[in-house]
């Protein structure tokens, strides 16, 4: 069990950096709602030339713990290096390596006459622990890929909730906060123009919320906040008529619609993560093999080649950790020896792969409409009667009637809920984030500098560190005791 001592946990965090995740919204605003193309003018391919392409993710994330003397808050990376003899801890040394590594790898490649790709996902929480144990090391692998304009047209971040909330149980009006969090503390690592060309998203635990409102918020927030596309699970969206995907629309955008308790209705594109959460698949470049038996489609009247998406954990796992290092170089170098787009297969990265194909004709609003999965039951029920009272009805009817309805959302697997068995920590988190929002909206809205104070950035952090998906994760014991510890510092 956890146990810390009371302490002056401002006095804590001053001595410390916070992490930069607000003060300036405005600058972030305006820097995310420019449109102009990330990668089309970056790269020589040959739409016509190409039969199918591939696109791998990294996730990487580590949450932050309120484990360092007197209960300060440090990152779990630090805490592993800290007790090398507990559990899997002696593997943070290979996690840190893992989380630069790209940096290393993608130079290489580039130098060899390789055309690599990769998307990377970086939780808030593990960017700031990097900070916080100075490992420039790391980060300035990170930069040098970023900001380097000889790899960018290589490497795409994928932005994200920055504590690793997963959306379905996360406060409503906290959703934005977390995304315009990441957005923030990226911008002060690796620079605005950095930050421009993030136009892709990826949820914690692949995680997508179904509830009509909490959807509808979701993709409002998204593109308030500037990103083109969104990466879902493939079970976790459903037809309008409720039926699965086809298996050729797995592998071409999709417009993924929410239509809130009001009729109003929003869609954003979304790229499709095919097969389970096993993370061999991408540490086998699995996407690769798979892509060479795919074929073109037509979207409208456009052909366009298919797309296999996939997203794996970057550090997790024997197989991340040694044979990631080994099969990633190989499919590019066989790439190159293959005359590259002339093979017909290649790799693209999410954004390059949407502005090659909408440079070629394709309409966005010809993209297959997709739903949240479970939706359709709830829109049959209403019919055309739609309203707050009628949904939320509807969904208690459901919940009633059918043991496989519900409004949970679905994620990378349907064998584990962040909602169950878990009320002493959702309970502290919504009184946290209910507390927060009374305290402070109205400042914020009277004067957009509240932001900018060390009192609002504090109370922002704890909301949303109170919010990381690990302390419903692992059952009830240490990690719940991190959370409730947490609401207690917060307090």
């Amino acid at each position: 069990m956890l146990t810390t001592q009371p302490s002056n946990i401002s006095s804590n965090l001053l001595n410390s950096d916070l992490p930069a995740i607000c003060g300036n919204e405005e600058e972030i605003r305006r820097a995310v709602q420019e449109d102009a193309p990330v990668f089309l003018n970056e790269n020589n391919l040959k739409l016509e030339q190409i039969t199918a392409a591939f696109a791998c993710a990294l996730h990487m994330h580590q949450p932050t713990i309120p484990a360092g003397t007197n209960g300060a808050l440090i990152c779990n990376l630090q805490h592993m290096f800290e007790h090398q003899g507990e559990g899997d801890n002696h593997n943070a040394g290979a996690f840190a390596w893992c989380y630069g590594r790209m940096g290393e790898f993608i130079p290489q490649l580039v130098a060899q006459g390789c055309h690599p790709r990769i998307m990377l996902d970086y939780s808030g929480n593990l960017l700031w622990g990097l900070q916080q144990m100075q490992r420039h090391d790391v980060l300035d692998n990170l930069k040098k890929i970023t900001c380097d304009r000889q790899y960018q047209p290589y490497v795409e971040w994928l932005g994200t909730m920055w504590s690793h909330a997963v959306i379905p149980s996360t406060p409503i009006p906290d959703i934005k906060l977390h995304i315009q969090a990441w957005q923030s503390h990226f911008a002060s690592i690796f620079g605005i123009d950095a930050l421009k060309r993030v136009k892709g998203f990826s949820p914690p635990e692949m995680h997508l919320p179904n509830h009509p409102d909490t959807l509808y918020e979701y993709i409002k927030a998204l593109k308030e906040c500037g990103y083109r596309w969104l990466m879902v699970q493939e079970h976790s969206v459903e037809r309008l008529d409720g039926s699965r995907l086809t298996q050729d629309q797995k592998y071409i955008p999709n417009r993924l619609t929410a239509k809130n308790s009001q009729g109003e209705s929003i869609s954003i594109t979304c790229l499709i993560k095919t097969q389970g959460s096993d993370t061999k698949l991408v540490a086998q470049m699995q996407p690769y093999h798979e892509a060479k038996g795919r074929s073109k489609q037509m979207i409208g009247a456009v052909e366009v080649p298919s797309l296999v998406t996939q997203i794996a954990d970057g550090e997790n796992g024997g197989v991340m950790m040694n044979e990631f290092p080994r099969d990633y170089p190989l499919v590019w170098d066989q790439l190159k020896n293959n005359g590259g787009e002339r093979s017909g297969v290649v790799g693209l990265n999410g954004t390059e792969y949407l502005e090659m194909i909408e440079a070629a004709g394709v309409n966005p609003l010809d993209y297959p409409e997709v739903q949240a999965v479970q939706q359709h039951k709830v829109w049959s029920k209403c019919g055309q009667d739609i309203s707050t009272e009628n949904v939320e009805q509807a969904i208690a009817e459901l919940k009633a009637n059918d043991h496989q309805f519900h409004m949970d959302g679905a994620s990378w697997t349907n064998s584990m809920s962040w909602v169950n068995g878990y009320e002493n920590v959702l309970e502290p988190m919504n009184q946290l984030s209910a507390k927060f929002h009374e305290k402070y909206d109205l400042l914020v809205a009277a004067d957009s500098k509240v932001t900018k104070r060390s009192d609002y950035q504090q109370a922002l952090l704890y909301n949303l560190l109170v919010q990381t998906s690990c302390f419903r994760y692992w059952g009830q014991g240490t990690w719940t005791d991190y959370a409730r510890e947490l609401y207690r510092q917060a307090q």
